[in-house]
Parts: structure tokens; C-alpha cells; sequence
């Protein structure tokens, strides 16, 4: 049992009978569970199993994180002699841990997955998870591997009430092994990874649509953004089902709306696969780690506008990886170590890189170790040898990423995302000869210049401890939206990296900026960051009530927590409800940004 401190030990598990011989047993979560990019909205999370009691057959069991209250209850509804069956629909060394303890506990255990889920349930079933130094966690007896019924296309079964299980094997890069099970009499479609959300809620299904919304498109960026491609095909294939309603793994089911929610994945989508540039994430990840990372750069790639082409090396085609290699306009690979090597299967990618690779795209290493990362100065050093220009400084984590090597990995990928089209940009106006662009020239673009806002400088600071993250920006676009309450709006390019810390629910500081004296913040906030930096070292700051940074040369400061987002194309567009905020200079005047052209800032 965890201590009082321990956040594990707010983590339960509650029954939710969903329809005679159905039952959701559902892991709650307050608090976020790791430092995966996913989590960054920090709503805690939930993970839903379903229990169909005829067989009895088990759908999704959680990971170890969930272990103690999740046996605690299963025990109460299945006897120990009994064969219990369990469809597995995503396998990660997590989930193995339990799967374990389950094989334990009941003898006759038997598994199901996809085929890629067995090779993975093999592989990882004897291994155990390297430890920091210093650590002396007792190595827990290993029960033999069950026997697995392999699920290699779809296939469908009836259990003894009456319930019609389809089986639907989802491969993606991010999981090979997906598999998800729609009980054909209900029209429940037991999604996994797909539609889900990382929040806390004991309710089974959404109140409406607007209450998940935002949790469902920020998974959807983190984790669905970068194989689009294949993700539109799970997709179309969902199409064809009798749906009724949709229970993903994390976060409540969608029993309303879920015809909205399939039309946005294929409107997510598609603004992905318009992008002109595109990035090829090469990985392999032996412990979800290198995995976790690959996500971060992913997102801060794919927040720039620039298409992510996610390859998982260990169960692609070559001719995918070949065609991936040669369209895209920078490579970036990645890799754990393993026994003091790369896997083969990146030792195979690295020379396909290495003979088709273009040198004038810029590459990218990654990747976690536990006692020496000896895989990824084999990359780099192929690579230099190689003739290839990086763009960024190897990314070597060991273990797994913390809250702030994780926000510097995602401002990697930004940066990166941003280089390539600075070079388009630059491209294209050698094109052009010089001459004026169209939407410079146009007189409507001049008219938009002259509408005029405030400068400002918006400051922000989120979490605790060495898990707190700040960030800053200069803002003009900043408008009072409402009296009562209170309000404002403020737009945020997508690509700035202070955008992660504003989504609903969180909160920042508004800088109003002093004609004449606006020089000094703006330059201190316009100029260049290096990834993960501090953008407040040096200063001297002043705290808010609640906490956030206020700039004591400002006209005057306020305190706003975002309600909500509203999507308008290359930016956010915020409305902040405001709860505070003071005037430091009554005598000054408000410095406004005079523009010429609607096109730019």
C-alpha cells in the first residue's frame, strides 16, 4: 500500500455493471501517471477494462499502475479456478507486469492478441525492467508465459449469454499490436488507444461533446498526429461497424456523439496529410521510453504545421521505411540500448538512412539507455561519418524523460519544424525574384495591419516542485471580450512553445507594456530560446496571487485562468476569464504595435 505521499495510493478501481453480463471495471487515476506527452494536460487519467462474465473473458486489463485495486475487484468476480481469457489490445512491459501477477493468480489464464501482440508478449514476458543504481526492488518470481490465441485477421466468437465478440486487429506505427473488440449486439466498440482521453472521471460516458473535446484533440495531436495515414484507415473501417457507442481505453466512453468525434479524426487528419513538409521519425523502443520520446518530438514538429511520418522500425515494410526516407525533408531516428547494442532492426534502418538518404537534409538522433547509451553514439558517428548535418544535438535520456527534458524535446521539435519552413519560405522568394508577395501587396492584408492591439508580454508558470514548467511570450493580439465576467482573448501562434501551457483550466499573467519603456521586456522575450531554457533567468519577478510571473516594469498586470480554445487556423485563440490583476504605473500610457501589413506581426 502506498504512503499517504505517494500518489499511487489515491489510484482505485470501481465496477460499473454496463448491461447484464458486462461489466466496466474502471481504474481511477487523479493524478497523472507519468511524464509521457500525452499527460501534459495533467487531468489525472482513467483505465478501463471490461469484464464479460459468461466467459469469463477479460478486455483490456491496465498496466501495473493499477495492479492492487484492479485484482482486488477481479477477485470478487472471478474465482481463481476459473479460465479466465484475456483480450490484450495493447502490450507494453506495464501491462506484462500485470498480465503476470493475473497468470498467478489464475492458473488457466489464457491470452489473446493480434500476432505482432504475441511476438511483442514473448519477447518482453521474461525480461525485467532495469533499475536505477542503488536500487534493491526483489525480483518477483516470473509464472511460465500462458498460451496465446493468436488473432492474425478479424474473427468473431459468441460467449454463453449471448454476447458476439468481433475481434479487429488496428496495427500503427505507435502500436503494432492494436486490437480492439466490438460486442456486435450492443454495438459497443472497445477501442483501446483510439478516441481516448486522459482525464479522471468516475461516469462511464461523457456528459456531451464540449466536456471531452479538448482532452480528445490534444491525445489525438500527441499520439494519432503522426501516422495519420494509417490512423484514417482504423478509422474508415469503425465506419463500417453498427455502432452504438464507443468506450476507449483512458477517459470516459462516447455514447452521444461519436459520429462528430470520427468526422473530426478524419478533419484531423487531413489538415495533416496537407502539409507540404513532412518529417521521418525513425524509432524502436524496448520500454516505451524511446517511444515517449519520439512523441515529444513529434508534437513539436507536427505544431509548426510540418507533416511527422512515424515508422516503428521493429514492424515495418522496407519499402514504407525506403519510401519515407527519400520523400521527407529531415530524418530523425531513434533507439534504446540494448546489451550494449541497437536493435537490429535499427541497425537495418541506419543503412537504408545511410546508401538513400539525402545529405542536404538535415537528421536527428535519439533515445533512452539504462547503463550506457552505446546505440546512439553509433548513430551519430555513422551518421557524421556519413556526411549528414544534424539539427540538433543527440537526445540522450536515461530511463525515461521528466517533466522538463520532455518540454525541451518537444521545443526541439519545434525548432526543427520551424528550420525547414524558414528554408521553404527563403526557397520560394528566390523563386519569386525578389518581387512583393501576393498577400503582402493585397490591399485587404494592408487594411488588417492597421487594426492595432496592446503589447504585452503573457507569462505563465504550471506544477510544482522540479515538475514545474514556465514560459513566456511577447503578445499583440490581445482584446477584453466580456464584462461579466470579466474577460479577454489573446491568440497564440501554434507553434510557440508557452502554447502547451494553455489549455483550459490553466492559468497565466497578462503583462501590460509602457509606452517608451516596452523595449527592454520585448527584447528580452523576442530573442531566441534554446530549447528547454529558462526564459526568465536573470530576471527579477514579481509572483502573482496565484503564483504567476509579473513583470515589475509592466503598466499593469492580469491574472486570467483560459475557459476556452477556439482553433483559428495557424493559431489559438484564448478566451481567459480574469480573477485579478493591478495597476503599477497610473501616469503611463499603453504601448500599441503599429503594423503595415496583416501578413506578419
Amino acid at each position: 500500500m502506498g504512503s499517504p505521499a505517494d500518489p499511487s495510493s489515491a489510484r482505485r478501481v470501481i465496477q460499473l455493471p454496463l448491461e447484464p453480463g458486462l461489466i466496466c471495471l474502471k481504474g481511477l487515476s487523479p493524478s497523472r501517471l507519468r511524464f509521457e506527452v500525452e499527460y501534459g494536460l495533467e487531468r489525472g487519467t482513467t483505465a478501463n477494462s471490461f469484464l464479460f462474465t459468461a466467459g469469463p473473458l477479460l478486455v483490456h486489463p491496465p498496466g501495473a499502475s493499477f495492479a492492487e485495486p484492479f485484482l482486488a475487484e477481479l477477485t470478487t468476480l472471478v474465482p481463481a479456478n476459473a479460465a479466465l481469457k484475456v483480450v490484450v489490445g495493447h502490450v507494453n512491459p506495464n501491462r506484462v507486469a500485470l498480465l503476470r501477477q493475473l497468470a498467478s493468480r489464475w492458473p488457466q489464464l489464457q491470452l489473446v492478441s493480434s500476432n505482432p501482440g504475441a511476438r511483442l508478449l514473448a519477447e518482453l514476458w521474461s525480461q525485467q525492467k532495469p533499475s536505477p543504481a542503488g536500487s534493491e526492488l526483489a525480483q518477483v518470481p516470473i509464472p511460465p508465459l500462458p498460451p496465446i490465441e493468436v488473432v492474425k485477421q478479424e474473427t468473431s466468437s459468441s460467449l454463453a449469454d449471448g454476447h458476439s465478440l468481433r475481434l479487429i486487429p488496428t496495427p500503427t506505427p505507435r502500436w503494432p499490436d492494436g486490437l480492439m473488440v466490438f460486442e456486435e449486439t450492443g454495438g459497443l466498440l472497445i477501442s483501446g488507444k483510439f478516441f481516448a482521453a486522459h482525464l479522471c472521471s468516475e461516469s462511464f460516458a461523457e456528459a456531451n461533446r464540449s466536456s471531452t473535446e479538448e482532452d480528445r484533440r490534444y491525445f489525438y495531436d500527441c499520439l494519432m498526429a503522426p501516422m495519420a495515414r494509417q490512423v484514417e484507415a482504423v478509422v474508415e473501417r469503425i465506419e463500417e461497424l453498427d455502432l452504438r457507442s464507443i468506450a476507449p481505453g483512458h477517459g470516459p466512453a462516447i455514447s452521444e456523439s461519436w459520429r462528430s468525434l470520427l468526422r473530426d479524426y478524419h478533419l484531423w487528419g487531413a489538415t495533416q496529410e496537407r502539409a507540404r513538409l513532412s518529417v521521418a521519425l525513425l524509432f524502436a523502443s524496448a520500454y516505451g521510453n524511446t517511444a515517449a520520446i519520439a512523441d515529444g518530438l513529434a508534437q513539436g514538429v507536427a505544431r509548426t504545421g510540418v507533416r511527422v511520418e512515424s515508422i516503428n522500425c521493429e514492424f515495418s515494410e522496407p519499402d514504407q521505411l525506403l519510401a519515407a526516407i527519400r520523400s521527407c525533408d529531415a530524418i530523425l531516428i531513434g533507439s534504446p540500448t540494448l546489451g550494449g547494442h541497437a536493435p537490429t532492426p535499427i541497425v537495418s534502418a541506419l543503412g537504408t538512412v545511410l546508401a538513400e538518404g539525402d545529405r542536404a537534409k538535415p537528421v536527428g538522433v535519439f533515445g533512452s539507455f539504462g547503463w550506457s547509451g552505446e546505440a546512439l553514439d553509433l548513430l551519430e558517428s555513422k551518421l557524421r561519418d556519413g556526411g549528414f548535418q544534424f539539427a540538433f544535438d543527440p537526445i540522450k535520456v536515461k530511463f525515461s524523460p521528466d517533466a522538463a527534458s520532455l518540454k525541451a524535446i518537444e521545443e526541439t521539435g519545434t525548432a526543427l519544424g520551424r528550420r525547414l519552413l524558414n528554408e521553404q519560405r527563403q526557397s520560394l522568394k528566390r523563386s519569386a525574384a525578389g518581387g512583393l508577395s501576393d498577400s503582402r501587396s493585397n490591399p485587404a492584408v494592408q487594411a488588417l495591419g492597421r487594426v492595432v492591439g496592446s503589447l504585452c508580454v503573457l507569462t505563465t508558470s504550471k506544477g510544482e516542485g522540479q515538475s514545474r514548467l514556465g514560459g513566456a511570450m511577447v503578445a499583440s493580439w490581445v482584446s477584453q471580450a466580456s464584462f461579466t465576467p470579466p474577460g479577454l482573448t489573446v491568440a497564440v501562434a501554434k507553434d510557440r512553445s508557452v502554447e502547451t501551457l494553455l489549455h483550459s483550466g490553466d492559468h497565466f499573467a497578462l503583462n501590460v507594456l509602457a509606452a517608451g519603456r516596452e523595449s527592454g521586456p520585448m527584447k528580452q522575450f523576442l530573442k531566441p530560446f534554446a530549447p528547454g531554457a529558462d526564459r526568465f533567468a536573470g530576471l527579477n519577478l514579481e509572483q502573482s496571487p496565484g503564483g504567476q510571473p509579473i513583470l515589475p516594469e509592466a503598466l499593469a498586470w492580469l491574472e486570467a485562468t483560459v475557459r476556452q480554445r477556439m482553433e483559428c487556423g495557424d493559431h489559438w485563440l484564448l478566451y481567459a476569464e480574469v480573477i485579478r490583476g493591478g495597476v503599477l504605473d497610473a501616469s503611463g500610457n499603453t504601448a500599441v504595435h503599429q503594423r503595415r501589413s496583416g501578413a506578419n506581426y
